[in-house]
């Protein structure tokens, strides 16, 4: 949904490996993955995100991986770029060096090697370009630190990280409704202060199981219990120098908020199994959704932890009170979602953007993006009307056109002197069954198939043709 403010572009025509290494680089690394396919599409990325760290294939015979390298620096020499030269070729190595290149990397690639060179490559991106976030110009797409909105109370907002950001040590609690981004703007706190060049260490305390949170936080020693045959680092250790932010911290239990609490009045904690204090030096940055005072008033919430979090409160706006950033929401989601589509989805018509903006978005951006996401697979090449809209995101009052609507013999049509698009139309109404049809199923395909007469296999041709397969679908 949000990208961190590190980026990492790999460029590989190896989907397999590209894959692998993306994923190993996110589970390392404090970034985002960015994936391209060939030289071409980078460039297209380039020219849309701010990439901090490049990593490509030479692409032989012609070598177009230097050809990338070279332009990638006139587009913004502060790319650090990175080459994979296959192992035994030392004299390439030496050329893509030559070309401007940071490392040459082995190829087939080492892992490990990845991430230690992509690691340190963002060091050197991070002191090349210190003090210059600040001043540069953003693009109306980039928003402040990945998080997009020109509205004045985003604008607002803004400042106020900005603020906050300079205070190094100063608790933050964040509040604001499920989808805001809250992990976003603490991300954009971090970024922007003076302990931007240590770790930041996300934790969900509403995700981790109860039994495990203590452990995940604050490690253990070897022997603590049974299975624990070596040390552990918490994740307050590893936050050590930078920041920790604990989201939805109002799930947090009152044993754990008491070893919280202690973090931040005596800058030290006891990992599980451990009798010292080990010293430590974090900033904790923490948010929810829930009521915190409500929370102290019931005995679930150990007020002395909420007043030593709540040293500066930062709520965050709700979708429905800056409406003026929602098209610029669907423009950015649309540029992502069609980066890697054939046939690029080609927005809303004014009626349907009208139905949007008007729509209380209870999910936040998070709901927006997932609409966008959604009507980017049904509607490839297309603009979406009002009609194409799911009906809760259609006026209360809304009465579907006469000519679209369907009696018990089916849907009927009326032809005029004009014509119509055949193809489109028949397509259009056929992903309209498909969706319901999968929406009914909750993403069951058998189940899809039946209430379309189709055999399985034929819908999952269907699909497959229409690049309409969904995540969460089941076969059973």
């Amino acid at each position: 949904m949000f990208y961190s403010l590190r980026s990492v572009l790999l460029v590989n025509d190896n989907e397999v490996e590209r894959n692998q290494l993306a994923g190993a680089l996110r589970k390392a690394i404090d970034c985002t993955v960015l994936e391209a396919d060939s030289p071409a599409q980078a460039l297209e990325i380039l020219a849309e995100e701010d990439v901090s760290i490049l990593l490509t294939n030479l692409f032989p015979p012609d070598n177009a991986g230097l050809q990338l390298l070279q332009d990638t620096a006139k587009l913004n020499a502060q790319v650090v770029v990175m080459v994979g030269v296959p192992a035994t070729d030392r004299q390439m190595a030496l050329e893509v060096l030559k070309c401007g290149a940071f490392f040459s990397l082995n190829m087939p690639y080492c892992q490990e090697e990845v991430i230690i060179a992509a690691s340190r490559a963002l060091q050197f991106h991070d002191l090349m370009t210190k003090g210059e976030v600040r001043g540069r110009k953003l693009r109306k797409s980039d928003g402040f630190h990945g998080i997009i909105g020109q509205s004045t109370r985003m604008r607002k907002l803004f400042g106020y990280i900005e603020k906050l950001a300079s205070e190094g040590d100063t608790s933050v609690l964040i509040l604001g409704e499920s989808g805001t981004g809250k992990e976003l703007v603490a991300r954009a706190i971090h970024a922007h202060g003076p302990r931007s060049q240590k770790n930041f260490v996300p934790v969900n305390c509403a995700a981790i199981p109860e039994d495990l949170l203590e452990s995940e936080l604050f490690g253990y020693v070897k022997g603590a219990f049974t299975g624990a045959n070596q040390a552990k680092m918490g994740r307050v250790q590893y936050a050590d120098g930078g920041t920790l932010f604990l989201d939805e911290i109002g799930d947090m239990k009152p044993a754990l908020q008491a070893k919280l609490l202690r973090v931040l009045q005596e800058k030290e904690y006891e990992p599980v199994g451990g009798i010292k204090p080990v010293p430590v030096d974090v900033r904790i940055l923490a948010a929810t959704h829930r009521d915190l005072e409500k929370a102290v008033a019931e005995g679930t919430f150990r007020e002395d932890l909420y007043y030593r979090l709540n040293v500066i409160p930062l709520r965050i706006p709700p979708l429905r009170e800056r409406r003026d950033d929602i098209p610029l929401l669907i423009e950015r989601f649309i540029t992502i979602f069609n980066r890697k589509k054939k046939q690029g989805f080609h927005g809303f018509e004014h009626n349907a953007l009208e139905a949007l903006l008007r729509y209380p978005w209870p999910g936040n951006v998070r709901e927006l993006e997932n609409l966008i996401q959604r009507m980017a697979i049904f509607f490839p090449g297309q603009k979406v009307a009002l009609d194409d809209l799911p009906e809760k995101y259609r006026p209360a009052d809304y009465q579907a056109a006469p000519q679209e609507e369907a009696d018990a013999s089916g849907p009927s049509l009326v032809l005029d002197d004009n014509g119509i698009d055949f193809n489109r139309v028949v397509n259009h109404f056929e992903n309209q069954l498909i969706q319901q049809a999968l929406d009914l199923t909750a993403g069951n395909k058998r189940e899809a198939a039946r209430l379309l007469n189709l055999k399985r296999t034929t819908l999952i041709e269907k699909l497959k043709r229409k690049n309409l397969l969904l995540t969460g679908e089941t076969d059973f």
